[in-house]
């Protein structure tokens, strides 16, 4: 019988990688595939010679390969990425094009909200989206969700247990409140954190996905440091309400990711609670917490106002039954998140167009 290669690679995309749990062919780990005869070679790129399931990798592709031509001689060299290649593999996700962070200076603006909504709202507009509550003190995920008590499921990848992301809506989720108890509060110092949020990407099997949205708990933290320390952030959205004290502290927060050593983009601003509308009133607005809180933001940040959210009953009904407004059928929330999703996505299309990469942050002592 010939020996087909297309049939081989087809073989070998059933091989997951232990990091990632994405397949080694989509992720660019074989080289140099070559059949003469019986005979089958390929190169497979790892990070390291001492990289961990090296051997069980090694054997799960001759075994994949088996299954179909079992007749086959097949013969796996292993080599370390080179340097020029290995610069781009310190992403812990690399299946996974832009990371956005939600980010707000205090609590209590509604970043949980937008988060939710923006990743919805981008589902929408037809990419694919993964959700990370990064807000280990205060996880709103599973409420706004409706994913209360559900519990991740662990799957064996190579002999490395992974974490198999809750889906929703069509978008995969994580979140520490499918952890721990609703009532459990959560106690933790800085290396703990770190290493909550290093696990929810390293060992979290995220599919291929065009946006990961990164729910941040509010201010300048281990989490914030963590994540830009262990991923390339393509941009951070920033979510503030109008008044002045809510500005003060966003300016403070937003001024963390333009750190020379972070360099983090700021792709736009989000005022949430720009202005009340009741329901028998739709053409009333009430600017009870002050107006051009946002677009102050926006021009300090050198960025643009990405939309205005008004405080309707709808969103927090929403948020509370695990509905998010922009699934609702009230019209005014629906078109205020969907144009911040147009938004943001334009912006994201800007910013990669113009500016090179992010780096992963590298903090010296």
């Amino acid at each position: 019988m010939e020996i087909e290669k297309q049939k081989i690679v087809e073989a070998l995309q059933k091989v997951l990688d232990p990091q990632t749990g994405q397949d080694i062919i989509s992720l660019k780990m074989v080289e140099n595939l070559q059949v003469i005869g019986k005979n089958i070679s390929f190169t497979l790129v790892l990070s390291s010679l001492n990289a961990p399931q090296k051997n069980e990798l090694n054997f799960a592709c001759i075994q994949s390969v088996n299954v179909i031509y079992p007749d086959a001689e097949v013969h796996v060299h292993v080599k370390a990425r080179t340097e020029q290649t290995q610069q781009g593999s310190n992403n812990a996700v690399p299946q996974i094009k832009n990371i956005i962070a939600v980010a707000s200076g205090k609590g209590g603006v509604g970043k949980s909200t937008v988060a939710v909504n923006l990743a919805l709202g981008l589902k929408a507009l037809g990419a694919t989206v993964g959700l990370m509550d990064a807000d280990v003190y205060g996880p709103s995920l599973p409420t706004m969700f409706g994913l209360q008590g559900q519990r991740p499921k662990i799957q064996d990848v190579h002999g490395q247990p992974k974490i198999v992301p809750i889906e929703k809506f069509g978008i995969p989720t994580i979140s520490i409140g499918y952890i721990i108890e609703a009532e459990q509060a959560v106690v933790l110092r800085g290396p703990r954190l770190a290493g909550i949020i290093n696990q929810f990407f390293k060992d979290c099997l995220w599919p291929a996905l065009d946006y990961l949205i990164i729910d941040l708990p509010p201010g300048t933290g281990d989490v914030q440091l963590t994540l830009v320390q262990t991923v390339p952030v393509t941009g951070v959205v920033m979510v503030t309400t109008p008044q002045e004290v809510a500005l003060a502290d966003a300016i403070k927060g937003m001024n963390m990711f333009r750190l020379p050593n972070v360099n983090v983009p700021i792709l736009g601003v989000v005022e949430n609670m720009a202005w009340f509308t009741p329901a028998e009133l739709p053409d009333n607005k009430y600017y009870i917490f002050g107006q051009g809180g946002g677009k102050a933001l926006a021009k300090e940040s050198n960025s643009v106002l990405l939309g205005q959210v008004p405080l309707v009953q709808s969103i927090r009904e929403g948020g509370d039954s695990g509905l998010p407004a922009i699934l609702g059928e009230e019209p005014q929330t629906k078109e205020a998140f969907m144009q911040i999703a147009k938004n943001t996505l334009r912006q994201i299309a800007i910013r990669n167009e113009g500016l090179e990469p992010t780096q992963v942050v590298i903090m010296k002592e």
